[in-house]
């Protein structure tokens, strides 16, 4: 609620009108806020009020802090008991009366009310306002209220004798070492938000009244009063020699958290370990903590070790849950990570978490991204172990003799290790991840491996071994590649190829190697995979068998090229034969086009074009009765009013996949006739 209360002029039979949503604080009142540009009180400026129930005289003063449009334009002055009154009243050199004790009863300074609690002290004084003619009226009010993140009471803002960290001279170096580059920050536009926060930082408050924590530092003398702050232990004042005490405030958490690049390597002895490893590299943090942690790091590295504590400090964004929401305990949507790894495995969590977002950029947690980690993990795995299977090598290295499948895989592969340590250089994750998910998963696993299955499955081919070769030097590559990210399986595999590291983890990371980049080979088995993907896709459409077998005929002018792939069509591509021309022949065929070729599939060798004709045209039938069911459910209105939301959603879905599936039917049907 919003009371509006009279505070009656000294002298004068008059009054000026505030409004309070704490009327039980104006026991603590030491003035009463216009501001200067408000005309209706510029001639009580300066006056004297007489403050209701108290009695005692404060003062009207002008103040740029005082909204004019809000309550009355006239606000009541606080200092011990809101934070923005308190800064008026240091501008105003206002006294400070706390009326408030730490367990929320009214004080000795509040005289008749003394030990209420401060709601029952609000009716009281209310009702007592209401009793003396004080209160005009009372209005309903929505308005912000701090509450205790534990228990949800409202938090009352009390002043306390306090320690502080005077933070401008601090901040200057902080500062600076921001502005020239010293310390990065990425994504770069987080530096605009510390940098705010550097220039406009008020002294930090560094003590608490909690019971766990490093205690304050600072001693009180029993006798004569002396306060010492001191790095050792005292037992006695220096001053006169009697007992003291310790300040049983402890320091803020993030205090101690500040010191932690250089005191977690045995700071202030000057140790081997922090000469060697402070200043580090990168420091990897979440946005929503730059100024709690990363700031008070900076100014304590800057000040304590005259030096910068990382060069590098990289944010990320926060998990939140499917819906976007922050996970937190009052809403019970928090995710146990063990849970998700007793279920899924600690490598699946970590490449989820690592994949579909860029720096700085929230994240939503779902489940299903889980599983597709968990299924990528096993396809690396049994990808490896059909590997491991199919090697007879006894150390990892490079085939003598590498065919164009190899050069192609090789050079695809080399490709990725600039690219991937280009984009981890810039602490691009996220699309190195991708890469290497794309490269495993399609080029390797789905590629790579069925094209030297005939190799590896034939004991008279003459490069089996050169098969072998760049199968396992490729995996180790990928995994090294890999192994930040999932360091559990990637270590796992590794140790079971032929390599000499005892450990992934101190192996060399791959290097670029201008010696494995076969561009013309790479471009030629390109466009090869292109080719057969085409035919793959069409024979899918029509619902080809793959024992059904025809013939390709390739009409190119990349003859050599097309050549080259014979075995693979005919493996792949479930090619009967292969015929290579230049020359277009007028041909009852199916054909799909590709960069440099088109590539034709005689129907009768297909089909059977009068019976997929007929079942076409059944297939047609049934789906467009289905369709004709679904727009007549979906515009009765009846339907749209009862049915629940989810139902209709799925009936919309069934709708457009029966379109979708009309559409290829009709384009089969052209396709034979």
């Amino acid at each position: 609620s919003l009371w509006y209360i009279r505070y009656p002029v000294l002298g004068e039979d008059a009054y000026l009108e505030i409004a309070t949503t704490r009327p039980e604080t104006m026991l603590g009142d030491t003035a009463v806020a216009v501001n200067p540009k408000d005309k209706r009180y510029a001639r009580l400026v300066g006056k004297t009020l007489v403050l209701p129930l108290v009695g005692r005289e404060i003062p009207v003063i002008a103040d740029e802090y005082v909204e004019m449009e809000f309550g009355t334009g006239a606000v009541k002055i606080t200092p011990a008991h809101d934070p923005n009154d308190f800064e008026v009243g240091l501008r105003h050199n206002l006294e400070e009366i706390k009326v408030l004790n730490d367990d929320g009863t009214i004080n000795k300074n509040g005289g008749k009310y003394e030990g209420l609690d401060r709601y029952k002290a609000r009716e009281a004084i209310v009702a007592d306002l209401e009793k003396e003619g004080f209160l005009i009226k009372t209005e309903k009010h929505n308005h912000n209220v701090g509450e205790c993140y534990r228990c949800g009471t409202t938090v009352e803002p009390i002043t306390s004798n306090q320690w502080f960290v005077k933070m401008k001279p601090l901040a200057k170096e902080a500062i600076r070492v921001v502005k020239d580059g010293t310390i990065k920050f990425i994504p770069e536009r987080f530096s605009k938000i510390y940098l705010n926060w550097m220039e406009n930082v008020h002294d930090w408050c560094i003590s608490r009244q909690l019971w766990w924590g490093h205690r304050i530092p600072a001693y009180y003398c029993k006798e004569c009063g002396k306060t010492i702050v001191s790095r050792d232990d005292i037992t006695a004042c220096d001053a006169c020699g009697g007992e003291v005490y310790q300040d049983e405030d402890v320091l803020d958490t993030w205090f101690s958290s500040a010191l932690w690049p250089f005191s977690t390597l045995g700071w202030p002895d000057e140790t081997d370990d922090l000469k060697y490893w402070y200043p580090t590299s990168v420091l990897v943090t979440a946005y929503d903590i730059i100024f709690f942690w990363v700031a008070r790091m900076i100014f304590s590295g800057m000040e304590q070790m005259k030096k910068e504590p990382f060069k590098n400090v990289f944010i990320h964004g926060l998990v939140r849950d499917s819906l976007g929401r922050k996970m937190s305990k009052s809403l019970g949507n928090g995710i146990d990570p063990l849970e998700i790894i007793e279920k899924y495995g600690a490598d699946a969590l970590r490449l989820t978490l690592a994949t579909g977002n860029s720096p700085g950029n929230d994240m939503r947690f779902y489940l299903e991204r889980v599983e597709a980690s968990r299924n990528f993990a096993n396809k690396l795995w049994n990808a490896s172990r059909f590997v491991m299977m199919n090697l007879s090598v006894d150390k990892v290295g490079l085939p003598k003799n590498p065919q164009l499948e190899d050069k192609w895989i090789l050079s695809r592969y080399n490709s990725l290790v600039l690219e991937v340590t280009e984009n981890l250089e810039k602490y691009e994750i996220g699309i190195a991840v991708s890469k290497l998910y794309d490269f495993i998963w399609d080029v390797y696993c789905d590629w790579y491996i069925e094209l030297v299955k005939p190799r590896l499955y034939n004991e008279n081919c003459t490069t089996k071994e050169d098969a072998q070769k760049t199968l396992s030097y490729v995996l180790s590559g990928v995994l090294k590649l890999l192994h930040p990210i999932m360091p559990f399986i990637t270590e796992e595999i590794y140790r079971a190829l032929p390599v000499n590291d005892e450990s992934i983890v101190i192996s060399e990371w791959p290097q670029f190697d201008e010696g494995l980049s076969f561009p013309e080979e790479e471009a030629g088995m390109s466009l090869i995979c292109e080719a057969i993907r085409g035919v793959r896709n069409i024979r899918a459409e029509m619902n080809i068998h793959p024992s059904k077998k025809s013939k390709i005929i390739i009409v190119t002018k990349e003859e050599d090229v097309f050549g080259r792939g014979e075995a693979f069509f005919k493996k792949l591509a479930f090619a009967s034969e292969i015929i290579i021309t230049d020359k277009e022949e007028e041909l009852n065929a199916v054909s799909v086009i590709v960069e440099g070729a088109k590539l034709l599939m005689p129907l009768d060798e297909l089909v059977d074009r009068d019976k997929e004709l007929e079942r076409l045209t059944k297939e047609k039938k049934n789906l467009e009765s289905e369709i004709k069911r679904s727009e007549g459910k979906l515009s009765n209105q009846g339907f749209l009013a009862k049915a629940p939301a989810k139902l209709i959603e799925e009936e919309k879905a069934k709708y457009e996949k029966y379109k979708e599936m009309l559409k290829k039917v009709i384009e089969s049907i052209e396709n034979l006739t």
